[in-house]
């Protein structure tokens, strides 16, 4: 799988997200499962079908809810069946799957669909990122004063931004500053690496800025490592935020 093109990286994410969605649509329980602190029977049920897709297809995989496998290939798939489960769970219709390519210079390709509209982000190094096809870009917005946020956990200071919108599902919310839904993102307390990467490289080819609170590198396929992310539609607007973060 050393050759594979990122279009054709694309191509096989999209087949994996519509299995995910045929196995959620056949699903009868989506309560807690029980296995682990909130992991629904809807993380299990996608993760499967998730998981052997990409590793029949001779990758590896890096995925929230089963761990590192195959990691000895040479692209390996840092994988969240399903980012926002107790949304899913509670019939909130911001949900998704999101899938990204990692190679030895960083994140290849990437997409991600939210499972209840349809809409997919896909980016690929160096190609842009888009919507249902069509290219994206963040909103004009410089001034944190005039900002609607998304937020990840709860902001520990007296805000400075215009809005906020907590939405439950890190993907998309990061995916929503890609696109200028949302002017930038704050993640609260920490992320794992499934619930930014797809998302951080669609806002970097669609021109937002995103980085680690703490100046660490973004790009990881080890499930321990952990990052705070800050996202902005433009370096100004990011520099506001890290300022207000930094208190």
């Amino acid at each position: 799988m050393s050759h594979i093109s990122p279009d054709d990286l694309l191509s096989l994410f999209a087949d994996t997200a519509d299995a995910v969605a045929g196995a959620l649509n056949d699903l009868d329980d989506w309560g807690l499962a029980g296995t682990r602190l909130g992991q629904h029977h809807s993380d299990l049920a996608a993760d499967r079908v998730a998981t052997n897709a990409l590793l029949d297809a001779g990758l590896g995989v890096c995925s929230e809810e089963s761990g590192l496998q195959a990691p000895d290939r040479s692209i390996i798939v840092v994988l969240d069946p399903l980012d926002g489960s107790t949304n899913a769970a509670q019939g909130i219709p911001w949900y998704a799957t999101s899938l990204c390519a990692v190679d030895d210079h960083g994140a290849l390709a990437a997409l991600v669909v939210n499972l209840a509209s349809g809409e997919r982000y896909a980016a690929t190094r160096g190609g842009g990122a888009h919507r249902d096809g069509e290219p994206i870009r963040p909103s004009a917005v410089t001034e944190l004063s005039e900002a609607i946020l998304g937020l990840s956990g709860w902001w520990p200071r007296a805000p400075r931004w215009r809005q906020y919108r907590a939405l439950g599902a890190a993907a998309l919310d990061l995916c929503a500053v890609a696109d200028g839904r949302l002017d930038g993102f704050a993640d609260c307390h920490s992320l794992g690496p499934w619930d930014y990467l797809g998302a951080m490289l669609v806002c970097r080819e669609a021109g937002a800025a995103v980085v680690d609170a703490a100046g660490r590198d973004l790009t990881t396929t080890d499930p321990l490592q952990r990052r705070t992310l800050l996202a902005a539609a433009g370096e100004r607007l990011l520099a506001d935020l890290r300022a207000a973060w930094a208190g």
